[in-house]
């Protein structure tokens, strides 16, 4: 089942225009990816967490999103501090915990929260064909806009074809163990999901043929520029030249 739980609202992020969303989000991510400043990195934090709230989401869906990143962004925070060298701050026998590691874990752990929190609330916002028609208004190629398309559609599909076997040999009394035959079924269940996979591909293009498929893709929503538009992508872009001038000159400036 596809799940868009940000996609519907009414708040002043979901009225605006989704190539103006795209466009920002674009820019500002790749400017906090660049980012390494303390100082610049908060400060894109602030404004990644007002646009949340100005989108108007359930916080409980975000922490949810947040917690899964967080979970792999721990792994830093358990190896930098003891590899990235630099002075020591704790000594335990053999083992040192460094600085420079933690600072740096810091970094890494603000500017993937800042990023995430504004993909979620420019990207995640829209449904998943809006952005796809989106990106084709952006000039992509219409076969990566397509493949995207379809990608994101029948990965639920597999999914559920994937449960389905799943529960059918548990039925039959497997139970998953450190052995050979658990090894030969799992591959056995693998084989198998390729094979409706193939199948389903094989449904779905002769469907997508008979209904005058020719590879090009359409959507019924309109986009229209309208004032709140240009004025949201001036002030993201506004809020990036800023947090880029914090970046290069420092808070002092």
């Amino acid at each position: 089942m596809i799940e868009e739980p940000f996609a519907t609202g009414n708040s002043i992020i979901h009225r605006i225009d989704p190539r103006f969303r795209v466009a920002a989000a674009v820019f500002y991510s790749f400017t906090i990816a660049l980012c390494y400043e303390f100082e610049s990195l908060i400060a894109a934090l602030a404004v990644s967490i007002i646009c949340i709230f100005l989108s108007d989401i359930g916080l409980k869906n975000v922490f949810k999103r947040l917690a899964i990143v967080n979970i792999f962004i721990l792994l830093f925070w358990i190896v930098l501090p003891l590899t990235f060298k630099g002075n020591s701050v704790y000594s335990l026998g053999p083992v040192n915990i460094y600085m420079a590691g933690i600072i740096f874990a810091a970094k890494i752990t603000i500017k993937s929260n800042a990023i995430l929190l504004a993909l979620i609330s420019f990207i995640a916002t829209m449904t998943f064909a809006t952005l796809g028609h989106t990106l084709s208004k952006f000039k992509l190629p219409e076969k990566f806009v397509f493949l995207l398309m379809i990608t994101y559609r029948y990965i639920f599909v597999i999914q559920q074809e994937y449960q389905k076997i799943i529960r059918s040999i548990k039925i039959r009394g497997f139970i998953p163990k450190t052995n050979l035959h658990t090894y030969k079924t799992f591959a056995y269940v693998i084989g198998m999901l390729l094979i409706k996979a193939s199948e389903r591909a094989d449904r779905v293009y002769n469907a997508m043929r008979c209904r005058g498929f020719k590879g090009k893709y359409y959507s019924l929503s309109s986009f229209q520029a309208d004032a709140k538009s240009w004025v949201f992508l001036t002030t993201i872009f506004g809020l990036t030249a800023g947090i880029i001038v914090m970046e290069v000159f420092g808070f002092a400036m």
